[in-house]
């Protein structure tokens, strides 16, 4: 199947520090408590990097419908990472958080949603940058302007009435990237109700890296998506579009490029009582 590369070392990162066609971008975020991320980056991060909130940059405000994340408004995003001095599709983004990709990857497939191809997510993370001793700061970094025009890539995007209508596809699956535990609805800590999307299969988002961070191998990828490799689509979900972009993530890093993200996830499925009926 091959690679592509989604990820960048700490050591590439140190070496392009003071590239001013590098942009750095810190997602670190708690759900439990969401200020606690900023806290830390206001604390320290890494050199030079500037913050994205998920709640307050990287999904706009929860509506009765659509789950707990839904997608930001694509204008003031836009404008955002243009502040940041992001170009796009010429700026290489380098986005990190300390949880094992579950926030940076929500902003590494928003990017790409959005057209610009030309971001990575720093493997290892935080904690790596800070086992090897790389240089950290608490400065907020000055704001350029850039240019973003979002080109939205449609066909990375379903919505709950596209998975109803392919649920029961054979050219289809449906992932649920959530718990072993919560997929089979024995528990649910965040939702009103618990279990999965009928016909759907898990793959655990935690999967694709390794306890400290790290993206699995090639080989290991491989042998965790190969029964599902030669359906059409993949749709894949979650509780709200937030950790299901690192099963997108890996799936892209082996060239399995036919992967959808069903924003809503759990959260909004579970909010349509016919859905249970």
């Amino acid at each position: 199947m091959g690679q592509t590369q989604t990820t960048v070392s700490a050591q590439w990162l140190k070496d392009n520090l003071d590239n001013s066609h590098v942009k750095i971008i810190d997602c670190r975020f708690r759900l439990s408590e969401s200020d606690w991320g900023y806290y830390q980056y206001k604390q320290s991060h890494i050199q030079n990097a500037y913050y994205l909130h998920l709640n307050q940059d990287l999904s706009s405000p929860t509506q009765n419908k659509g789950g707990r994340h839904p997608l930001p408004n694509i204008d003031i995003f836009a404008q955002k990472l243009a502040d940041i001095g992001i170009i796009k599709n010429k700026t290489t983004v380098v986005v990190y958080d300390d949880a094992r990709f579950a926030y940076a990857s929500r902003l590494w497939w928003l990017l790409q949603y959005l057209g610009h191809n030309q971001v990575f997510i720093l493997d290892g993370g935080w904690q790596e940058w800070k086992k090897l001793n790389y240089p950290v700061d608490c400065i907020n970094p000055a704001f350029y302007q850039g240019s973003f025009l979002p080109q939205l890539q449609s066909d990375w995007l379903v919505d709950i009435d596209y998975v109803k209508n392919h649920q029961n596809s054979d050219s289809t699956v449906i992932i649920d990237a959530r718990s072993g535990d919560r997929y089979r609805g024995e528990v649910e800590p965040i939702d009103p109700v618990a279990g999965s999307i009928p016909s759907a299969k898990n793959v655990f988002w935690q999967d694709m890296t390794t306890e400290k961070g790290n993206l699995k191998s090639v080989t290991e990828l491989e042998a965790i998506w190969h029964q599902y490799k030669n359906y059409q689509e993949i749709i894949v979900y979650c509780g709200s579009g937030v950790t299901a972009c690192v099963d997108i993530f890996a799936l892209k890093t082996i060239n399995i490029n036919h992967c959808k993200l069903y924003v809503g996830g759990w959260s909004d499925w579970c909010s349509y009582p016919e859905n249970f009926n």
